[in-house]
């Protein structure tokens, strides 16, 4: 038995090297990879003719720019959502967190799309409603302000998840002890609130940055049509003009997206460094305002930006969608469903796309949720140097622009596998095992915080009363963190499914998946395709997150973000 069970421990023996061996594979050989690649291109003075190109430094500035304003405008979005919904006695907080929510799961092409197909000229939802500019008039999107509003409409959501995370935790004491002293509510919010609230935002700031830098899909419809190029879509243009130096410059490119996302956490770090936020009092406690009769106000507020956020992008869709062509307003007479006949019965392609995307999704689901049980029992039960070291390499893919990922997984299969003498580059394995690096640390969380929850007395008994670890796992463990596994399963099929900045770079024919699908169907001038299968992916969304919605009470705090 001391073979198979690490002494004084429950772990078998295999078991922590076996996920060591893993976080190898998906995190380390990737990242050293680009690292080797970016250091044989400076060896080689490949960078000279990087940094001598013009397009290098025109991507570089508008991908700090557009991130910052978008940063700007999801901190302003995201803190009001947050601060009301959290703090206040507003009704219906959890139907509006919900839909708060839900733009940061739809795949950034569509929120681009939708917004396309709901501005300018040529809008078919704005000709039926008769109030579509005049026609010439130029599509206001295409623009460095068109993209930074879209980012903050995408990533506003991860604003209001870090700050709403700390405000549920603000114990009520200090809050009550102000009033009691005769503080107005406004005092009480700036000298009270406000500074406790700080890590909350600079965390969300960060995030959305980092978001922003790495997006494919927004700055791939809005930018290049109008020859706006940030870094990632720099990289997709230079692997579709492919060159024997290809790999040097999108490693250097690549090493530079990381860069700025890092000096982005960085500074989030300096920021909160030698501040102390420790909070006395009972955590969850929470400070409520009162609002009054501002809740009239506030409320029809709240709901107004929800719904230029997402309905009006929806029908703004829906409209693209069933009309025969870009363009063409929508009345009883042009109204048609062929789009989505189209789509789900005579497009190859899209077909295509579908399994590709659904057993992608299924596949990476299934085998993470396999192992980031074993991952999270091991990295609970271990409280050392090593575990902790384990867990950022895991945290790292899921931290970088998948940009990074798909030319980090490029540069390890680009040439055949030693010994075996077999290329994974071209084929869906790629695709797949890239998706293993990047959700890795997604499937992890629930697990982690169902373990965590998890009384180890149970199993402590079972393993002395000489149940093996199969048998524990089988019996004790699984039953009790099921719940935890299927919101795992759910969220990593939900990314999954809808991804396209990673499949972008590594798709090949016959590999498309859904993200690739409509980006090139919008490309191909196919606009009322790309809207239906679009409306399809939303719906698709929208089940899923119903479906967690239904779990919820069943499932560890912060598994669902968008409940208390």
């Amino acid at each position: 038995m001391q073979g198979y069970v690490r002494a004084g421990s429950s772990q078998p023996a295999w078991l922590f090297p076996f996920i060591i061996l893993v976080v190898l594979i998906l995190s380390v050989l990737p990242l050293a990879r680009l690292a080797a690649a970016g250091i044989a291109a400076l060896a080689n003075g490949g960078v000279s003719a990087v940094l001598a190109d013009p397009a290098l430094w025109s991507a570089t500035y508008y991908t700090i720019v557009t991130a910052m304003l978008g940063t700007v405008i999801s901190l302003v979005i995201g803190c009001a959502f947050a601060f009301v919904l959290a703090l206040t006695d507003i009704r219906g907080k959890g139907q509006l967190s919900f839909l708060f929510v839900l733009p940061m799961m739809i795949p950034p092409q569509v929120t681009a799309l939708a917004w396309v197909q709901m501005s300018g000229p040529s809008s078919p939802l704005l000709k039926a409603l008769q109030i579509a500019p005049p026609l010439g008039s130029p599509q206001p999107l295409y623009s460095v302000g068109g993209i930074a509003l879209l980012y903050g409409v995408q990533h506003a959501p991860l604003v209001y998840l870090a700050l709403r995370a700390g405000l549920m935790a603000l114990p009520g004491e200090g809050v009550e002890a102000a009033r009691l002293s005769g503080a107005s509510s406004f005092r009480v919010f700036h000298d009270i609130i406000l500074p406790m609230s700080l890590p909350g935002v600079i965390a969300g700031a960060a995030l959305s940055f980092v978001s922003c830098t790495g997006n494919f899909g927004i700055p791939a419809i809005l930018g290049i049509p109008s020859s706006i190029y940030t870094l990632p879509t720099l990289i997709f243009s230079k692997f579709s003009a492919f060159t024997s130096r290809t790999f040097g410059e999108v490693a250097l490119l690549s090493a530079i997206i990381a860069i700025i996302s890092v000096t982005g956490l960085a500074i989030q770090d300096r920021a909160l460094r030698g501040r102390d936020y420790r909070l006395l009092g009972f955590s969850g406690a929470r400070a409520t305002f009162q609002l009054g009769g501002w809740k009239y106000l506030f409320a029809p507020l709240l709901w107004l930006i929800l719904f230029f956020m997402l309905a009006a992008p929806f029908f703004a869709l829906l409209a693209g969608a069933l009309v025969p062509a870009y363009g063409v307003p929508l009345t009883f007479k042009t109204i048609s469903l062929n789009a989505f006949h189209e789509i789900l019965f005579h497009q190859a392609v899209t077909r295509t796309a579908f399994v590709n995307s659904l057993s992608l999704a299924a596949g990476t689901a299934t085998c993470l949720v396999l192992v980031t049980v074993l991952a999270a029992y091991a990295l609970t039960r271990r409280r050392d140097a090593l575990s902790r070291a384990v867990s950022s390499l895991i945290e790292i893919p899921y931290s970088l622009p998948g940009i990074v990922i798909g030319v980090c997984f490029i540069l390890v299969f680009a040439s055949p596998l030693p010994v075996l003498n077999v290329t994974l580059y071209g084929t869906i394995w790629i695709i797949l095992i890239a998706y293993l690096s990047s959700f890795f640390a997604v499937s992890l969380k629930p697990l982690v915080s169902a373990f965590h929850q998890l009384d180890p007395a149970l199993e402590e008994a079972a393993r002395l009363s000489g149940a093996g670890f199969l048998r524990r796992l089988r019996d004790i463990i699984v039953p009790l963190i099921a719940p935890a596994a299927g919101a795992s399963v759910i969220v990593v099929f939900l990314i999954a499914c809808n991804e396209l900045t990673i499949s972008a770079l590594l798709w090949s024919a016959g590999t498309q998946t859904l993200g690739v699908a409509i980006y090139n169907l919008d490309d191909s001038g196919s606009s009322d395709l790309a809207s239906a299968l679009s409306v399809l992916i939303v719906l698709m969304v929208i089940a899923l997150m119903l479906l967690l919605e239904l779990m919820a009470k069943r499932l560890p705090k912060g598994v669902v973000p968008w409940r208390s």
